[in-house]
């Protein structure tokens, strides 16, 4: 997060986060602009450290990519942390993310199934020849005159592999300029009666790119669990001013 990112994001209180506790898991709504685990460029904040201030034994079980919100489980012993780590190993936990994308996509339970070579420093490339293989499963929501909400879901859990994944399909997640994404303002949209002081620099409607982990589901010890967390308030904006003036 940059200094002037820093200045305008409050941090809220892990307690806040909290969508679900028991003597085993702690499962949050992860806001955006914190990292899941420590940087290697450091960092004063992130998941992982506010958990271990609520709970010493804390341990995050997955990660989500900084900007990334949503479902995030942390176990709070060691045995739940290897059962459900087991999980994402054998590929038995369901994960469904919501994005919203630039242009209208009719997405029917699209498989991309493009292997991903992670080149370190968090640089990822589809590479048929040495990649990994992933797959994801796409299918449209919300259709608007210039974007669409699409629920993605996958199966294996690369490095950005949502991302490269829909920027492969000419689908770029809104806001993700990593892989050509472009910001929504309000100015597009809102072409009628959108008035801004020539001296004011208009801010896009998100500043961030449009991907939330919506829901998680498993079962560990014969115990089925399901969690889904309430999209955050910029994604909620965005899909609020795109029904208004883009539909």
């Amino acid at each position: 997060m940059t200094q002037n990112e820093h200045r305008l994001f409050k941090f809220p209180k892990f307690e806040d986060l909290i969508i679900h506790e028991d003597d085993n898991l702690i499962v949050i709504n992860k806001p955006p602009f914190v990292a899941s685990l420590d940087e290697r460029e450091g960092g004063d904040v992130n998941i992982l450290r506010l958990a271990k201030r609520y709970y010493a034994d804390a341990q995050i079980c997955h990660r989500l990519d900084k900007d990334t919100s949503g479902v995030l489980l942390i176990a709070k012993n060691p045995e739940t942390y290897r059962l459900v780590s087991i999980e994402f190993e054998k590929r038995r936990v369901n994960k469904i993310y919501h994005a919203i994308i630039q242009g209208t996509h009719v997405f029917n339970d699209l498989k991309v199934d493009l292997p991903i070579l992670n080149q370190g420093n968090k640089n990822v490339s589809i590479d048929r020849a040495n990649g990994k293989a992933a797959e994801t499963i796409f299918n449209s929501i919300q259709y608007f005159k210039n974007y669409t909400l699409v629920e993605c879901k996958p199966i294996t859990g690369r490095m950005h592999q949502i991302r490269i994944h829909l920027a492969t399909q000419h689908a770029a997640i809104v806001g993700d300029a990593m892989y050509r994404g472009k910001p929504v303002y309000l100015s597009q949209i809102k072409k009628r009666g959108f008035t801004m002081s020539k001296d004011q620099d208009e801010l896009p409607i998100m500043k961030r790119f449009a991907l939330h982990s919506k829901k998680v589901d498993f079962t560990i010890d014969g115990k089925h669990y399901e969690f889904e967390a309430e999209y955050p308030k910029d994604f909620a904006t965005l899909l609020k001013q795109l029904t208004k003036f883009d539909s």
